[in-house]
């Protein structure tokens, strides 16, 4: 459960925060990443690097990918 508010971040921070935990490319389309990870669901990531990411983004990519708030 999310207690605080996650900060705005980029696009390329924020793809890089999976990568950390064990999150591993699948394939990727110009700006569109697969990523897998075993056990897992595979979770697609379209954001460009300079993407603002907002708070509800976060969340989200964080319940599905597995990413605690210490993570972000």
């Amino acid at each position: 459960m999310w207690h605080e508010p996650l900060a705005i971040g980029k696009g390329k921070a924020a793809f890089g925060r999976p990568l950390r935990i064990g999150w591993q490319v699948a394939w990727q389309h110009g700006w569109h990443h697969r990523l897998k990870r075993a056990g897992w669901p595979k979770y697609t990531f379209a954001f460009h690097d300079g993407d603002e990411v907002g708070p509800g983004l976060l969340t989200q990519i964080a319940k599905k990918t597995g990413l605690t708030p210490e993570d972000l």
